[in-house]
């Protein structure tokens, strides 16, 4: 910048500081209206806050030579500009602009050479905002090199540079060229890796949670997903991850690691209430490690009126350590049913096999052995089962507490052989389909559909934990929980062996922490797929974004069964 040009920012500043307690105003007219290019100028010139009209009548000339610089910005290079001051209450400076013909694009060059030119994530600026014909945009063409700069930053161009960047303008041909040459120069690679800190573990379960191996080519995210690997791991308190390029030996960056590790006991406590269980208590107690193997453990429960459980684990990490493990875990669980004298107690022990499959999916492979006794009305039974299974699940949304779109899918199949540790022949399935999308911002459409059954040649001797009720806050709305059920003589709800359930549901956004919905939910459980009977229930709610997920809170009418309303309330995220 010139001598002259230090000398008027200076006396702008000046200005600036003087005259504190006038209201002087900026007044940008341009003929014909542009409001990008008024926002520019407004921009540029800043706050006339507290001028009078003295100040402002020796700040015109800067404010013109700003103004034009604004223009100048947008492609406006043929801009008129002229100034005057109004005097009054509100003192006021007035510009007034005649933008005239804005420069555009003739000739643009934009190339990338070298390495980088090979790399299929390596972008080059869009070409539908700086082509030939396109106006002058001095933003863009920043914008253009910094994209370049930030892509050579990420994937470990260290040493590349701009051998051509050039901006001619002719004004008075309005038209400009844009060249800009990068060239990347070599990639950079992801060297030796190091771990420092305080931490009990062998340095093997470590690196296996380690993105990448020595000498891969250097990418930012990578360096990201190690420090959301390790601190996601439930291990450690802080977590530093160093990868210095200035540090480079034969353009390998070393890459150290310094870990803190967390105390190794916590415990959680939690209340809840739904008007399925009413309130009800969370416990749990881990022990995050137990060995340099990094082994865990736990126990949790949950008491409520009418289900008490107690469940406790073992976890050995698999390969990589955070999507895959061997899980032991038992579990007793006690529950009084929807019918009068009607109950289940059910033990449960066997291993667990959790690991990430392709695309997200998460599968557990599971050998389970239970023993449940039940009372179903006056019917009374203990069941012995030996069930491998399988379970499916792929979550994907934009928010796990309070998403604005995504889905759930879920899929469960386990079986019993009569004679193999069990006293019956099983085969259960489930199957639960969840959506949720949001348009024009404050329209949410959530959606819902499961469906379920359990194969048997003699259905009496399957107990209550593989039968299905329908009804409640999760299920059809209107209906009382587990209150959906085929009945026996006595008319004790006993459990179908097939369930349909479906909703649809209209959100209307308040305010971010307030919504509207209306819905409908229709299901059964039943014995016979023939011709099934399905119950309806339709309703108003309201939803409340806790810092814990959306609270629910709905008025249902059952359409079936001579009626009836019923409030439910509950908790949790949508999907």
């Amino acid at each position: 910048m010139s001598v002259y040009g230090h000398f008027q920012r200076s006396l702008a500043l000046l200005l600036i500081s003087t005259g504190a307690f006038a209201a002087g105003e900026l007044d940008v007219r341009i003929t014909p209206n542009n409001s990008a290019l008024r926002a520019n100028i407004e921009g540029y010139v800043g706050s006339l806050e507290g001028r009078d009209v003295q100040s402002l009548r020796r700040l015109r000339r800067i404010a013109e030579s700003e103004a034009d610089k604004a223009a100048q910005a947008l492609g406006y290079y043929q801009a008129r500009i002229r100034s005057h001051v109004e005097d009054g209450e509100t003192p006021r400076l007035v510009l007034e602009v005649e933008p005239g013909e804005r420069v555009r694009l003739r000739n643009v060059e934009i190339r990338i050479e070298g390495p980088a030119s090979e790399l299929a994530g390596f972008r080059i600026p869009s070409a539908s905002r700086l082509q030939p014909g396109s106006v002058l945009n001095h933003g863009r063409y920043e914008d253009a090199k910094r994209l370049i700069q930030n892509q050579a930053s990420r994937y470990g161009f260290f040493d590349g540079r701009f051998t051509r960047q050039s901006l001619q303008i002719d004004p008075a041909a309005g038209v400009a060229d844009i060249e800009l040459v990068f060239v990347s120069g070599p990639r950079y690679a992801l060297g030796d890796l190091s771990f420092s800190g305080d931490f009990p573990f062998d340095e093997d379960l470590l690196r296996r949670m380690v993105p990448f191996e020595p000498d891969t080519p250097y990418d930012s995210e990578l360096i990201a997903e190690l420090y959301q690997a390790l601190q996601s791991s439930g291990y450690f308190e802080s977590v530093r991850v160093d990868a210095i390029p200035t540090q480079a030996d034969q353009q390998r960056i070393p890459v150290a690691v310094d870990l803190q590790v967390r105390q190794p006991r916590t415990m959680g406590l939690g209340l809840g209430f739904s008007t399925d269980v009413g309130p009800r208590l969370r416990a749990n107690w881990t022990r995050h490690w137990r060995n340099p193997q990094g082994h865990s453990y736990g126990v949790e429960t949950e008491l409520s009126a009418p289900r008490q459980n107690v469940g406790l684990w073992y976890d050995i990490p698999g390969d990589p350590p955070l999507t895959d493990k061997l899980r032991l875990a038992g579990g007793y669980q006690y529950e009084e049913l929807a019918s009068k004298d009607s109950l289940s107690r059910l033990l449960t022990v066997g291993p667990e096999w959790h690991s990430q499959r392709p695309g997200g999916w998460q599968r557990v492979l599971s050998v389970k052995w239970q023993r449940e006794e039940y009372r179903l009305g006056d019917d009374s039974g203990l069941s012995t089962l030996f069930m491998p299974g399988v379970s499916y699940s792929l979550l994907r949304s934009d928010n796990r507490l309070d998403p604005n779109r995504g889905y759930r899918l879920q899929f469960d199949l386990r079986g019993a052989v009569d004679g193999l540790l069990s006293d019956a022949n099983v085969l259960h399935g489930n199957v639960m389909l969840k959506g949720l999308t949001t348009v024009f911002d404050n329209h949410r459409l959530l959606g819902r559909v499961q469906f379920g059954g359990t194969e048997t040649n003699g259905f009496s001797a399957v107990p209550p934990s593989l039968r299905f009720f329908a009804g409640g806050d999760q299920s059809v709305r209107g209906y009382d929980y587990q209150s959906l059920s085929p009945e026996n003589n006595r008319g004790d709800k006993i459990g179908g062996r097939y369930l349909f359930t479906a909703s649809a549901e209209y959100q209307y956004s308040l305010t971010d922490k307030w919504r509207l919905a209306t819905f409908i939910d229709q299901g059964n459980s039943f014995n016979s797929l023939e011709f099934p009977t399905l119950k309806t229930g339709v309703g108003f709610g309201v939803r409340w974004v806790s810092p814990v997920g959306p609270l629910r809170l709905d008025l249902a009418h059952a359409l079936d069964d001579d009626g009836g309303v019923r409030l439910h309330f509950s908790m949790g995220p949508e999907l």
